[in-house]
């Protein structure tokens, strides 16, 4: 992984913002520099919501991404708004469970995954499938450690909420094994 661009996009409530801290703070543990810029609608719960992230093993000029490698649409505005942002083979991971468009672009990789389905599903939590789209992107970018966004998740929700570490766990794998299944 030479730079990562991540746009992570979806209504407020879906926990977006804190989908590009854990990955902030996974990309820091592993030695990488690191951006976050957070961006939100005029409400907060249910309005749109989304960040920037940026991974990199250089020096990161600028927070603000105008060409993304990967995108994480978790409702049918995040896709129309930031699919024109993927640079051409960008990955697009598209929760369908809420996304009913079909993405435009043919020069990029589309991922679709019903995370909000699976959440209640296979974790029996509705508030984890921003983790199912993490571990679909942990297991397509094989840059970040389980392990280590374990650790970012206790960072960014502190110690308080240590008790809810293996449902965010379970629902990662999930993530991961979803796209197994389907590839």
């Amino acid at each position: 992984m030479e730079n990562q661009r991540i746009i992570c996009s979806g209504f407020g409530g879906q926990g977006v913002m804190s989908l590009g801290q854990i990955l902030a703070y996974s990309g820091l543990l592993e030695d990488n520099e690191v951006s976050w810029l957070p961006s939100y609608g005029p409400e907060m719960r249910g309005g749109t919501a989304n960040c920037s992230v940026t991974i990199s093993k250089n020096k990161i000029a600028s927070p603000i991404i105008d060409k993304a490698t990967i995108v994480i649409a978790m409702n049918n505005p995040s896709l129309i708004k930031f699919e024109e942002y993927l640079i051409k083979d960008g990955v697009l991971l598209v929760n369908s469970s809420l996304v009913n468009e079909i993405p435009k672009r043919k020069d990029i990789k589309v991922y679709s995954i019903p995370a909000s389905e699976l959440a209640v599903e296979r974790c029996k939590n509705p508030k984890v499938a921003n983790m199912i789209m993490l571990g679909a992107y942990l297991k397509i970018s094989e840059s970040i450690s389980s392990e280590n966004v374990l650790k970012a998740f206790l960072k960014v929700f502190g110690e308080s909420k240590a008790n809810l570490l293996s449902t965010n766990e379970r629902a990662l794998a999930v993530g991961r094994k979803y796209l197994e299944e389907v590839e």
